[in-house]
């Protein structure tokens, strides 16, 4: 069976200032490096090696996807960049402090923008527009290098991969949404040959450990 890794990338500048991110390009903090550093390092004490990594066109998860692969040493996997793989767009609520957004629109009308499956703020992407571009991707590119029998990591946003793993785990679109992707928190999947989920695990860094970094 093939595993396929997912990661969020770690903490960025806008996650640290409360920020709607979307398409922005802000970088990793001094945290999320520490994080990306630890996902590494636990990927390979767990045995894991990569064929082939894909990644957004953002930087926070390219330097991500950078950091792990050069903690787990060794030969460094073909790397594919790909804006189907973007978070999600925020529309007029990139940029904002979440407490602006709600000054400016209502508690209520962000809450729905930021928690129904398919009502997107304006300007943005519903996380069903998400979902329209991730999931093709993840068929037309993803999966042909899982059945080619090569491992394969995904760094890439919470959102973008909440929509793949509403795919894989065959989650309603009511279950997607509450589902919580910790920063740099490897979600490791056992996969079929037909594609089904054999086994899933998320590698959680504990509170307070520092795990030698």
């Amino acid at each position: 069976m093939n595993q396929l890794v997912l990661v969020r990338h770690g903490e960025s500048e806008w996650n640290k200032k409360n920020i709607f991110t979307g398409l922005r390009n802000p970088d990793l903090t001094d945290k999320g490096l520490i994080e990306a550093v630890w996902a590494g390092r636990v990927l390979k004490s767990e045995g894991l090696r990569f064929d082939i990594a894909f990644t957004s066109k953002l930087k926070r998860a390219q330097h991500t996807l950078d950091i792990i692969l050069g903690e787990m040493g060794g030969e460094t996997p073909n790397i594919i960049e790909d804006p189907a793989l973007n978070e999600r767009d925020y529309g007029e609520l990139s940029g904002l402090n979440k407490d602006q957004a709600r000054e400016r629109w209502g508690e209520e009308q962000v809450l729905t923008w930021r928690r129904s499956f398919d009502t997107p703020p304006p300007g943005g992407e519903s996380l069903k527009d998400t979902a329209a571009r991730v999931i093709p991707y993840y068929e037309e590119k993803i999966w042909p290098e899982l059945t080619a029998g090569k491992n394969v990591i995904v760094s890439a946003h919470g959102n973008s991969l909440r929509a793949l793993i509403m795919h894989l785990e065959k989650l309603t679109p009511e279950e997607i949404l509450d589902r919580e992707l910790a920063t740099a928190a490897p979600q490791v999947y056992r996969l079929s040959d037909a594609g089904d989920v054999a086994e899933y695990r998320e590698l959680v860094r504990s509170e307070g450990r520092d795990d030698g970094i």
